[in-house]
């Protein structure tokens, strides 16, 4: 982030002030800091996407195909006609401004085609434009205009602007969700072969190894063996996971982030470590694959279909190995597949058949909302755990933390997961602080980094996305002396530590487990003098 301006200057130079010209004749600026790079041809050829080669979003020739306008119109076409809502969403607009000012990427810019408003009128005007009576006939005059080579690259610009976090759709009287627009606009930029490569890289790789990082087998295994060194180092217990093991009851796949890049590591030694405690004490059967190594799925951000190839990989998995049903770590995109998409992609018998209604064996809950999915989330099965009492837990272990809680956009918009977290989260730390009411929850502001734009080199547009956040981190640090953010989500533990030591650098970001691990008090276990990151525990630091 050497590039960067320092804080204070960033954030003065927000302008919300509107331009004096229409929207539709302000020409798109690609600014360094707040663009991706393109593409690599070989990830994109890898995925069997069409049109790869080199080409730089800063230059003026982007080596379109010659038919690009036709290509374009024909996949509009297609998706018009295939996805009710998508036709809906482009019809019932009144452009009301309700969901205006609720993006943190228009909070943190002053950008009016950050507005979701505008962002999806970038794409509606040219349906309008294109594909309706009075767009033809009236053009501007009703809200439609031609599509050009300057357009496209606005669309490029702004919907690599958007993660894709429903925050706008919220607060639209019309259930408007413009995330939905941004996924078509970005399938119909893929028909070109306009992706950017934080995208079709991890993609090619999921394809290729079975996670995002391209980590083969024997280096995921490595890794979780590393891990395992340390909690025997801390703890003097060894866990002994098991991998590719068939017939175990349950396959757990978190994302491939959590094993290759902290501070999601610690989260996962802390499953590890729950893992390990349950077996010893209950005989849970949990198993781990090294081939379907990754529950995020990059796929989402580029296209419908390969975003379901992605997600049946670890069904694939599950039904090789024949577990029971499977259970997931801490991501976003994971689960907002699984629970918004995943039935409809894959049709409603393709897991139904392959494994049961998730049941915990240790308290005998069954999880009835995961009875489609066959799918439970990490965080909704040690929440109850603990609620019937099944860990033992020393809360003090955690004593220096002051923890705040982030909503993880996906997971709480997409699948409701809002009390559970707290519940866990409740149960392991001794201090606990909400943010304000209008930034949790449902109305969650996002990290900055989500879809995809967690890349190196639009530094300051994540540190602008991620402004409305640290805001009201800062606000809880400041007033209540919170110095930990914790999340259940592998981009927010990827995004949020740059944010907060760009804006609150006093707060650091852990995940759930990571916090569970720390209280979770094994039998037999040697006396514990540091947290998982080797840090002194409360009342040690003169041991």
């Amino acid at each position: 982030m050497s590039d960067l301006p320092r804080p204070e200057a960033l954030f003065a130079n927000i302008d919300y002030t509107p331009p004096k010209a229409d929207w539709m004749d302000v020409p798109v600026e690609i600014k360094p800091g707040r663009y991706c790079y393109a593409a690599n041809p070989d990830s994109v050829n890898y995925v069997g996407l069409p049109h790869a080669r080199k080409w730089n979003p800063l230059d003026d020739d982007w080596k379109l195909p010659e038919n690009w306008q036709e290509i374009i119109f024909n996949g509009l076409r297609e998706r018009l006609q295939k996805y009710r809502s998508f036709k809906i969403f482009m019809d019932i607009c009144v452009r009301c401004g309700a969901c205006a000012d609720k993006c943190h990427f228009f909070i943190g810019s002053g950008d009016p085609k950050n507005m979701p408003v505008l962002r999806a009128e970038l794409l509606r005007s040219v349906y309008r434009g294109e594909f309706t009576t009075f767009g033809k006939i009236l053009g501007r005059f009703a809200g439609g205009r031609k599509l050009t080579p300057e357009v496209l690259k606005e669309w490029w610009y702004y919907f690599f602007q958007c993660s894709e976090c429903r925050r706008c759709s919220v607060f639209c009287p019309y259930g408007i969700d413009t995330a939905e627009v941004t996924i078509i606009g970005r399938e119909l930029l893929n028909l070109l072969g306009l992706n950017i490569d934080w995208i079709a890289t991890p993609v090619a790789n999921c394809y290729r190894t079975g996670n995002h990082l391209g980590i083969q087998p024997h280096a995921f295994f490595d890794m979780i063996d590393f891990f395992c060194d340390d909690i025997e180092d801390i703890t003097g217990i060894r866990p002994e996971p098991s991998f590719n093991k068939k017939g175990a009851d349950i396959l757990f796949i978190t994302p491939s982030g959590d094993v290759f890049a902290d501070p999601g590591t610690y989260t996962c030694m802390g499953y590890l470590m729950l893992f390990e405690y349950l077996k010893r004490e209950y005989g849970l059967d949990v198993t781990w694959s090294t081939y379907a190594s990754e529950g995020g799925n990059f796929g989402f951000f580029t296209s419908h279909e390969t975003m379901k190839r992605l997600n049946s990989k670890m069904y694939m998995e599950a039904d090789r190995l024949g577990v029971k049903w499977i259970l997931g770590g801490e991501c976003g995109h994971m689960w907002r597949v699984i629970h918004q998409y995943m039935d409809t992609l894959n049709g409603p018998e393709f897991q139904h058949s392959r494994m049961e209604v998730p049941s915990n064996p240790i308290t005998g809950t069954v999880f009835k909302n995961a009875a489609s999915t066959k799918m439970v989330h990490i965080a909704e099965f040690t929440a109850d755990l603990i609620k019937h009492g099944k860990l033992n837990l020393n809360k003090k272990r955690n004593a220096n933390i002051h923890l705040t809680w982030h909503d993880s956009c996906n997971p709480a918009r997409g699948m409701g997961l809002l009390d559970e977290p707290r519940f866990v989260a409740k149960s392991v730390v001794e201090k606990f602080t909400e943010m304000p009411e209008g930034t949790i929850r449902e109305q969650t502001f996002c990290c900055g980094g989500g879809a995809g734009l967690n890349a190196g080199e639009n530094d300051e547009l994540r540190m602008m996305g991620g402004l409305p956040r640290a805001n009201a981190v800062k606000y809880v640090h400041d007033k209540y002396g919170v110095n930990m953010l914790g999340c259940v989500c592998a981009i927010d533990r990827a995004v949020l530590p740059n944010s907060m030591q760009y804006w609150v650098p006093e707060v650091d970001v852990c995940g759930l487990h990571e916090l569970v691990a720390n209280a979770l008090v094994f039998p037999g276990e040697k006396e514990r003098e540091t947290d998982l990151r080797g840090e002194d525990l409360p009342g040690m630091e003169d041991e």
